[in-house]
């Protein structure tokens, strides 16, 4: 049980070409090309100098405070009225 004989890989690719046609496969293939060279540039890049400043700054948005279910703020009451049934 191996590797598949270089039979079945021809089988496989004249499968997938057949379901996605060529146009699809080599604009994927493209892409995924595309991808790796920018993965290798930002990996070679040093870091930014940019987000080492931004690392160092408070966060800007809402300083308010967020209030959990069943408290209550203002004048409104919540009362309850339960009436029995007999």
């Amino acid at each position: 049980m191996g590797s598949l004989s270089p039979l079945h890989w021809l089988v496989v690719i004249g499968v997938v070409v057949l379901l996605f046609g060529s146009g699809k496969v080599s604009g994927l293939m493209g892409d995924v090309a595309k991808g790796i060279k920018t993965f290798k540039k930002t990996m070679a890049e040093p870091d930014d100098a940019s987000m080492a400043s931004t690392a160092d700054k408070p966060a800007e948005g809402p300083t308010g405070t967020i209030q959990g279910p069943g408290v209550t703020t203002g004048s409104t009451s919540n009362t309850t009225t339960t009436a029995s049934h007999s």
